[in-house]
Formats: C-alpha cells, sequence, structure tokens
C-alpha cells in the first residue's frame, strides 16, 4: 500500500529531488540499513548518498543527548504537567526552541517529545510526562510545543501513538475501545498536532489496540495517520517496541529502535526477495527516513528546512526554565490572603523535598541538570529567615550514597576498560559508555569511594539492580549474589529494580572504604537495551519517624509560617511501573495534620506530577501545587511564596477527594485486555455526571488577585470549510477585569454545552481557552476561537466526522464547575 502524499509546497521541491535521486541511488540492502538504529541513539550514515549519521535522543522534559551523565548535563525543565498548566501556548513554543537549542548542542537531530498520552487516571504512572486529561488542551500545547522544536530545524516525534495511557503490561496489553472514543479522545491530539504543526516524526507505542500492535497497525498507520491526515514523517518504534519484520513493514514503520539487534536488516531483505514485503513498501519507508534527514540538514544537495541564518535567538534555559515553573504553580488554597508571604516572616521549612527536591518524574524525561535550586536554597537565597526539619522521609528505597565515586568499567577477565567519576551511589549508562567503551566489552563495573560516616550508630547500605553484586563496607563483604528482575519489562532494571539492604555499625568520623561490583546479566533485557543501571543507597542513623515529626512541628510552633513541602517519590511515580493507590508515601499526611495544629498559618506545598489525595486540604491555609518543578525549583518557590510573582497554574486535570469517587481507576488488564469501557467519560467529563464532587476541578487555580467577568459575545463564522476541522467556527469575545490591587493574569476558558438530547455526549467539553494580563481595576477583552470540530463528533456507521446541529451554550469561565457567563449559539446543518 502505497501511502506517500504528495509533495505540495514549492519550497519542498528541492528537498523532495535531493530525497529522490539518494534513494534511486541505493541497493535494496542499502535502503534497509537506513531503517534500523545502529545503536542505542542512532541511525547510520552513508556516505556514498552523502548522509549523515542522525542521533535521537529523549527529551520531555529536558534533552539528554546521547550519554547520559553528569559530566554534560542538560536544562532540567518543568514536567510536562507543569507546562500544561500555564495554558500557554505561546510559553510552550518558547520551550520547544529551548529544547532544540539543548539538542542542537548536544549533537542530536531528534527530540523524542511531547508525550501526548491523556491523564486518563491519575494511576497512570507516566501521568506526569503527559500533557492533560483534555484532548484540545493537550493537542494545543503539544502543537505549540513541536513547532517550536522544529522551528529551531530538530525533529520532534510525538508519542505514544495511541492509547498507551498506563504501564501495567505496557508491552502487549491490548487496549479495547470503540471508534468513537477513539476518535474523539485517544487520537484527537494526535491528529491536532499532525494537522496544526506537521511534525517530522511520530512514535508508535507498545500496547495493541483492538488487537494489532502499534507499531503493525497498518489501520491506524498507513491509512488514518498518514492517508486521513497527510503525515509525512517518520513513524519510529518505541525502543525494542518491533516484533515482527512483515507485520511492521506492512503497518508503515519506518524505524526500529534500537540497534543492531533489529527485525529488519538481513530479515527485511529476505522478507522483500522471498515476496512476503513489497520492494515498493521498503522504497516508502526509506524515503520516508531520507526525508527526516533531509529536513535536519542530514542529506547533501538537500536544504535543511531551517538553515542555520534561520534559527531563533539564543535562550537562556535556566531563565526559562525558571519562568515556566512559576507560570505552572497552581494556587489551590488561599485563605485569609495566606500568600503571598511577608519578606520579614520568620518560616519553618519542612519536608525532605524542600532538601532533596524532586525536580522531575522518573524514566525517559529524566537528566542530569545544570544546576538544582531547592526550597531551601531558593528561600535563603532571597533573604527569607529559615529553619529546616525533615518531619517524614517518604522514601522506602535508600537514596544514592551521597558521596563521589570511582566507577571502573570492567571486561570479562577482570581488565579496566575506562574510569570515570559518578557524583553519588547511582550508574545510569544507556546507548553510550564512558571512554566510549563497546557494550559488547563490558562484563562488569565496580564503584569504589570512601566515607566519612556523620553519626555513629547503625548504618544502613542498599544494592539496587539487576544481576550479580558484590557489596563490601569496611573490609565486610555483605552481599555477594544476584538479584534477579521481576517481569518482562526490559526498562525495569532501571525504572524498577529489586533491592537488597544491610545494617553495619559504624563510628562518626572515621573515613570507611565501602566499593560495589556489578556483574551484568550475561543474556538479559539489560544488555540487549544497551543499559547499565545500579544503585549503591546509603542512609547514616535517624530519629525515629515519630521523633522527626515532633521536632517539625516544635519548629513550626516557633515560626509564624509553617511551609511544608509534601511530594511523591520516584517510587510512586514512574515510567514503567503504575501507581498502586493516589495516597502520598510515608507519614506526609500526619505530618501535615500535626503541622496545622501546631501553627494555623500553614502553607502546603505539593511537589508531585499527578493528583495526590491531600485530607488535610480544608484545615490548612494554603495549598500550592508545583508539580515537578525543573532545576530552578527553589528560586521559583521563593518567587510565587513572597509575591515577586503571580501563581499562574490551571488544573489540566481534575484532582478528585478520595481515591473511590475517581472516574477511572482500572490500569490492570485481564487476560492481556484493558476496556475502556468508559467511553467518552474522562476527567472532568466524566465527574459532571457524577454523585461526588473532585476536591478541585479542571481549569482551577486561584491568583493573588480578583476577577469580574463582565461581558461574553460570540460571533459565529459563516459557512467553516470541512476540509479544516481545526478552521475557525465561531469568535469569542470576554470582557474580564482585574477587581483586585496588583496585577494578575486570567486564563479564560471556554465549554460547549450541548442541548442534551444526545445523551452519549458530555455535558460539555473544552472548546477554547487564552491567557490575559491585566493591571489592578483594568478591564481587557480575551479573545478565542472555538474550532469547527468542537461540533463535530465521530459518526462509527458513516466512519467519518458530522458536524451536530442544534443550540449550544457557549460558556466562559475560571474551570469546568465555574462559568460565570453564557450565551446561546444557533449551529445549522449547513453554514
Amino acid at each position: 500500500m502505497n501511502t506517500e502524499p504528495r509533495p505540495v509546497a514549492a519550497a519542498d521541491r528541492d528537498r523532495e529531488a535531493a530525497v529522490h535521486k539518494a534513494l534511486s541511488q541505493l541497493s535494496l540492502p542499502a535502503k534497509v540499513a537506513l531503517l534500523a538504529g545502529a545503536d542505542m541513539w542512532s541511525l547510520p550514515a552513508n556516505e556514498d548518498i552523502g548522509l549523515g549519521r542522525l542521533v535521537m535522543s529523549d527529551g520531555p522534559a529536558g534533552v539528554r543527548g546521547e550519554q547520559w551523565t553528569p559530566d554534560d548535563p542538560s536544562i532540567a525543565i518543568p514536567s510536562p504537567t507543569a507546562l500544561a498548566a500555564t495554558w500557554d501556548v505561546d510559553l510552550a513554543r518558547r520551550v520547544g526552541r529551548l529544547l532544540a537549542q539543548e539538542a542542537r548542542r548536544k549533537g542530536a537531530h531528534v527530540v523524542l517529545a511531547p508525550t501526548v498520552n491523556l491523564h486518563r487516571t491519575p494511576r497512570g504512572g507516566r501521568h506526569f510526562e503527559c500533557y492533560s486529561e483534555d484532548p484540545l488542551l493537550t493537542g494545543d500545547i503539544g502543537a505549540a510545543l513541536v513547532a517550536g522544536v522544529q522551528d529551531g530545524g530538530v525533529a520532534t516525534t510525538p508519542k505514544h501513538f495511541v492509547a498507551n495511557d498506563s504501564e501495567t503490561d505496557r508491552f502487549t496489553v491490548d487496549v479495547r475501545l470503540d471508534d468513537r472514543t477513539l476518535r474523539e479522545l485517544y487520537l484527537a491530539p494526535f491528529e491536532a498536532i499532525v494537522r496544526k504543526a506537521g511534525p517530522w516524526g511520530l512514535m508508535a507505542s507498545y500496547n495493541q489496540v483492538n488487537g494489532a500492535g502499534m507499531t503493525e497497525n497498518s489501520t491506524l498507520n498507513n491509512g488514518v495517520l498518514r492517508a486521513e491526515w497527510g503525515f509525512d514523517g517518520v513513524l519510529v518504534s518505541d525502543w525494542t517496541g518491533a516484533r515482527d519484520t512483515v507485520r511492521c513493514a506492512l503497518g508503515g514503520l519506518d524505524i526500529a529502535m534500537p540497534g543492531p539487534v533489529t527485525v529488519y536488516g538481513e530479515h527485511l531483505v529476505t522478507a522483500v526477495r522471498e515476496g512476503r514485503v513489497p520492494e515498493p513498501t521498503v522504497d516508502d519507508l526509506a524515503r520516508r527516513v531520507l526525508r527526516l534527514a533531509a529536513r535536519v540538514g542530514l542529506l547533501e544537495g538537500a536544504p535543511a528546512a531551517v538553515p542555520a541564518d534561520r534559527l531563533p535567538a539564543a535562550i537562556d534555559g535556566e531563565a526559562l526554565a525558571r519562568e515556566v515553573a512559576e507560570r505552572s504553580f497552581v494556587l489551590l488554597r488561599n485563605e485569609g490572603g495566606a500568600l503571598p508571604l511577608a519578606r520579614s516572616a520568620r518560616v519553618a521549612l519542612i519536608g525532605a523535598a524542600a532538601v532533596q527536591a524532586r525536580i522531575g518524574g522518573g524514566g525517559s524525561a529524566q537528566v542530569f541538570p545544570t544546576r538544582v535550586i531547592t526550597p531551601l536554597d531558593g528561600l535563603r537565597a532571597a533573604g527569607v529567615e529559615v529553619t529546616y526539619a525533615l518531619g517524614a522521609d517518604p522514601l522506602v528505597h535508600l537514596a544514592p550514597v551521597a558521596v563521589p565515586l570511582t566507577a571502573l568499567l570492567q571486561d570479562a577477565a577482570g581488565e579496566v576498560l575506562a574510569t570515570t567519576v559518578v557524583p553519588d551511589g547511582s550508574v545510569r549508562w544507556i546507548g553510550q559508555l564512558p571512554g566510549r567503551v563497546d557494550f559488547s566489552e563490558l562484563a562488569a563495573a565496580t564503584l569504589t569511594g570512601t566515607l566519612v560516616p556523620q553519626g555513629s550508630g547503625v548504618h544502613r547500605f542498599a544494592v539496587r539492580g539487576v544481576g550479580r553484586f558484590c557489596l563490601e563496607v569496611d573490609g565486610r563483604v555483605l552481599f555477594d549474589d544476584v538479584l534477579e528482575l521481576d517481569g518482562d519489562d526490559p526498562a525495569a532494571a532501571f525504572l524498577a529494580p529489586p533491592e537488597r539492604v544491610f545494617a553495619v555499625e559504624l563510628a562518626a568520623g572515621r573515613a570507611v572504604e565501602i566499593s560495589l561490583g556489578h556483574t551484568l546479566p550475561e543474556a538479559s533485557g539489560v544488555a540487549g537495551f544497551g543499559l547499565v543501571s545500579f544503585t549503591l543507597g546509603h542512609a547514616a542513623p535517624t530519629r525515629t519517624e515519630e521523633q522527626l515529626i515532633e521536632e517539625a512541628v516544635e519548629a513550626a510552633r516557633a515560626a509564624e509560617v509553617a511551609v511544608v513541602i509534601v511530594g511523591t517519590t520516584e517510587e510512586v511515580e514512574s515510567e514503567g511501573v503504575d501507581r498502586a493507590d493516589l495516597a502520598l508515601p510515608g507519614r506526609q499526611d500526619d505530618l501535615v495534620h500535626r503541622v496545622a495544629e501546631a501553627n494555623p498559618n500553614t502553607v502546603v506545598v505539593v511537589n508531585s506530577g499527578a493528583p495526590v489525595l491531600m485530607p488535610w486540604r480544608g484545615s490548612v491555609a494554603a495549598v500550592l501545587l508545583t508539580w515537578f518543578p525543573g532545576q530552578e525549583a527553589g528560586h521559583a518557590l521563593a518567587d510565587v511564596l513572597l509575591g515577586r510573582t503571580e501563581p499562574g497554574g490551571r488544573l489540566p486535570t481534575t484532582w478528585p477527594a478520595e481515591a473511590a469517587d475517581t472516574p477511572v481507576l482500572r490500569v490492570e488488564p485481564h487476560d492481556g485486555v484493558l476496556p475502556y469501557d468508559e467511553g467518552l467519560f474522562v476527567g472532568y467529563r466524566a465527574w459532571q455526571r457524577g454523585a461526588a464532587e473532585p476536591a478541585y476541578w479542571f481549569g482551577h487555580g486561584l491568583g493573588y488577585t480578583e476577577w469580574a467577568y463582565e461581558g461574553l459575545e460570540v460571533r459565529r463564522v459563516e459557512d467553516p470549510t470541512d476540509e479544516d476541522p481545526y478552521g475557525t467556527a465561531a469568535e469569542v469575545t470576554v470582557w474580564v477585569r482585574n477587581t483586585g490591587e496588583r496585577p494578575g493574569r486570567e486564563t479564560v476558558q471556554i465549554y460547549l454545552a450541548h442541548d442534551g438530547a444526545d445523551p452519549s455526549r458530555p455535558d460539555r467539553h473544552l472548546a477554547g481557552f487564552t491567557t490575559v494580563e491585566a493591571a489592578a481595576g483594568d478591564r481587557v477583552a480575551a479573545r478565542t476561537r472555538i474550532p469547527l470540530r468542537a461540533f463535530q463528533t465521530w459518526d462509527t456507521a458513516a466512519e467519518g466526522w458530522r458536524l451536530r446541529p442544534g443550540v449550544y451554550g457557549v460558556e466562559a469561565g475560571r474551570s469546568a464547575a465555574d462559568r460565570r457567563l453564557s450565551v446561546a449559539l444557533d449551529v445549522p446543518l449547513h453554514g
């Protein structure tokens, strides 16, 4: 099936001609060589046609590059949920340009981002890496980020196409859903991004959809994505997601990653020669790969999509990371104007995350930051008088030993191939090893160093990883055995490995030598994945949990304000594993209750990427949600707490009061199948019809000023063209006034309510949004538009989109539940 769309832009003609010329010069094996990784992160060069080596990099919250090492740090931006909480497409585009700048600096041509799966359930382990429960907000933020990255001449791969909305059995799960739900919810963000931003790539997910694996799904890949939407970019597998040579090739998978072991290569050459795959199909795949190379400037004779002299101006990454964090923080509660704080306030800062900032989620989104400003750092730098107390440690696993260690890379004979220094007890080498050591040579790695105990008593040491380990502390061998992986996810060795803990009596101040030797598994997903990941953990003697909480209570009682930072951990929110529940880990809820009893002026800062339960929310003065705020966390927090900037965020997903009230909780397949039986009723669309109220609705967020909604005008655009579903069907103007005493920013949300005649439709859905700024007392017009698609639904019988005529309520407000103004709009069947 030749699904190749015809290029129409005159500016593309030279590039397409160069692609055609290069393709015509290639033999079948040479064409096939373009279709799979040469290693973990790159596609091979071909000097005969002037094709350069093409490098890909993880990048949802910072561009990692080929080496994941502190020697080559990255700007760590706030998590995608934080970016979506800004509701600002212009800001998202600037973030995209920063990612492109970082990619160019690191020699990467493709950023594996953004993640645009939906927040179907708050139990999804990768919730923090996605944008929203709403497809329109997700699609608009995603399209803006893609456009920004590609402004910088770097490709993107919006992911994971499609219905990869949870992590349990993600390699094999078969997601079952009806066509209408698939079209109106889960495909919708991808369609918006393809049609609006024209991404140069897309990533196929691991899972199946209605019985067909997504790396092999010709109906969705060749039919919907290419023939219907006009996508002309590459489709790359998620890593190790390509499993069958013939089905992947016929299913439209252009690139199988990683390499060099792949289902393509010689297997695909054989399949063509045996007549199981037509050679024109291989030509289609290779053409798209060459087009990608041409767009990023790697094919001789082909003009890059963005010439060097048209690249965006340089961006201050640290400043932008700080701005995004500030703009993303959501003020959920602020009783009696508890915030902002006076600069002179005496503050008790409480919580583990105050000094060990959780700046990002676990998995593909992790990078080594250029620096980390903790909340304690930020408040002290702002001149605030701060006392600190731990209060409650939410970690289940021991943190990496906090001393620099020497890492020895060894071959099977024990010979040292290279040495490097790691900043703590964690080793994360993916795709490329220190010293350019080849993975085929590496058999073992050993960490050695010196620890000077800060306290006398029982110290705990942990081994975390997969394979054989030998742990030695102060001349004693504590462990010499094998840790085995539970399950078949090859990334689990990195995301959720097993751990063993050992106790040793040590004296304060007496230096001891520590060593952890690791023999890599001979045949496992770890070795095949090109990944080395293990941790030497450590915990010094400490007080009991009750003593720690009591110390925090005393600090709060002695202060004017208590700021308690609570949150999730990497053990709770991470790629590769879904959340067991929505509660804060450890005794953090107890901590907040006790501190609030001691000091009614308690501000709780929630450091999580996804909803958590907050049973204390009604008994504290203020609740501020900071998501995973990136490397400038502390500076941003100080700016917002002190009122230098306003918390500008609005919730991109609904937060439940009780887990049992949540419309969708199930993430576990049964017999390999996960049914989306809830259909269209996800997030606020479901909460609107439920008996229970959430804690905080989609779109909710306070600021440091107040807003009055004073007028709403809607103008229907006559005869919107069916050829552009994202063209304007109605123009909306909302007049809002800043009635407070300081400047502010408001996010004006437009919801479309139908007449209720069709019970299969949600009561209302987000149809547009915009942000405005105004000085105290000023009135401003917030203008946005409603796209034609907002008035359409998928007609399964006709296999197409259908305009739904009728009288709609166009509602303007501050959240899905706080709608201030409404006007009726009559939408006829034609024009």
